[in-house]
């Protein structure tokens, strides 16, 4: 006998309406990402911080609000939370003080570098890919911009399925290589991942895949929340004030907002939600643009370029729900440089022994210019995500370490 679902519907961010949760669901007729939802009444009869001690360290210790499917799992989650302290002190708060004195004492970094293939897309794809197995899925197919697709070909590999990644021509070596190494056809095309995205949908019908692209399957979103209930296992039961997360397709923002939500209604937590800050790259901010211009949608983003690959996503699916999210939880949207990502990066890795993606050295300069306004203030706690390991970019940590070296 089939065990019932996790899952009891599938419902539009958008307009609402209810899907099946048993057979293969993507987007919404009206176009918008659907949200997978649960009993949590019954959830929280068992999921409490007191059993959770006695789970296996990865994210399926959250069973009882993720896809109750056999885990196509490589071990993912439960990642470091590493508290800052060199760092935090270097960064004063409303530009008083002294080193040290009116800082960020409370500054953590949730180091995501450490998940299998080295990146928060781990998450994601392990109850992607655990689903559309369950499914009856034989191919999976995404665009990306480099470590999505590095871990798709790594979990289709792991599940016995065939995957087809399609980036663009400029992707990180090292993401090529990943995908190659797990058996991935990999097709790669002169333009950004939106002309990607546009490859695979016209394509997907006619080849039977299953389309595993950012917001277009339901599950991607319930990989990354549980980065929201670890801080919140992490923090013994508290969340922090504030949380920085690069946004490139939003969806660690979307999930860990919606693990939020889901916490509330256990009775986990009150109506108080840690600010979420949405921090893009200058050369591609779609959702900062649309944040800075009091809109509802953000236009798609023209020429993006940046060296952060991950935010290198011009007109993101999600962009209603980042935008709505950011109002709700009285957060904000901010860009940095390539080079001021560059200039955080060696920080990061010379103060604190963490060597980040551009992607993740990006909050650090983000969190001074918080601070540095006043936005951010000395007795909060701060979590930074860093989404991806440095190793994966040596193209751009060689454009790093050519500058002068960080005085420490």
């Amino acid at each position: 006998m089939t065990k019932p679902l996790n899952v009891v519907e599938l419902e539009c961010s958008a307009c609402g309406k209810k899907y099946d949760a048993s057979i293969e669901q993507h987007l919404c007729t009206c176009g918008k990402p659907l949200l997978a939802r649960y009993d949590l009444r019954r959830a929280a009869a068992t999921l409490t911080l007191e059993s959770l001690k006695s789970r296996p360290r990865t994210l399926w210790r959250y069973a009882e609000v993720l896809p109750n499917d056999p885990a196509v799992s490589l071990g993912e989650g439960m990642t470091a939370l590493v508290h800052a302290k060199r760092l935090g002190a270097t960064i004063l708060c409303g530009g008083e003080g002294r080193r040290g004195q009116g800082s960020l004492q409370r500054l953590y970094i949730k180091d995501e570098g450490l998940n299998p293939t080295g990146s928060f897309k781990a998450r994601g794809m392990t109850a992607a890919v655990s689903r559309a197995k369950q499914l009856g899925a034989k191919a999976l197919a995404a665009p990306t911009a480099g470590n999505a697709g590095g871990a798709l070909a790594a979990y289709a590999a792991a599940a016995g399925l065939s995957a087809v990644i399609v980036m663009p021509a400029d992707t990180p070596a090292a993401n090529v290589m990943e995908c190659q190494a797990f058996g991935a056809k990999v097709v790669k095309l002169n333009g950004l991942i939106s002309d990607c995205g546009k490859y695979v949908a016209e394509r997907k019908d006619r080849e039977g895949w299953y389309d595993v692209s950012t917001l277009k399957e339901p599950y991607r979103i319930e990989g990354k929340k549980t980065m929201g209930y670890e801080l919140w296992e992490q923090f013994g039961g508290k969340l922090p004030d504030v949380i920085l997360c690069p946004t490139g397709g939003g969806v660690g923002l979307i999930g860990m907002c919606k693990a939020f939500d889901e916490m509330q209604e256990m009775g986990w937590i009150g109506a108080e939600r840690p600010r979420m800050v949405a921090v893009q790259a200058e050369g591609c901010a779609p959702i900062v643009r649309a944040w800075e211009a009091h809109q509802d949608s953000a236009e798609f983003f023209p020429n993006a370029a940046t060296i952060a690959s991950g935010l290198r996503v011009p007109g993101p699916l999600g962009d209603l729900m980042m935008l709505s999210m950011l109002r709700q939880t009285k957060g904000t949207a901010l860009t940095v440089t390539d080079e001021e990502m560059l200039e955080a990066g060696r920080e990061l890795a010379s103060m604190e022994g963490i060597f980040a993606a551009p992607e993740g050295a990006a909050t650090v300069s983000a969190t001074r210019k918080l601070a540095a306004s006043g936005w951010i203030k000395p007795e909060e706690t701060v979590v930074l995500f860093n989404t991806g390991t440095g190793y994966k970019y040596a193209e751009a940590w060689q454009r790093a370490l050519q500058s002068a070296p960080v005085e420490r």
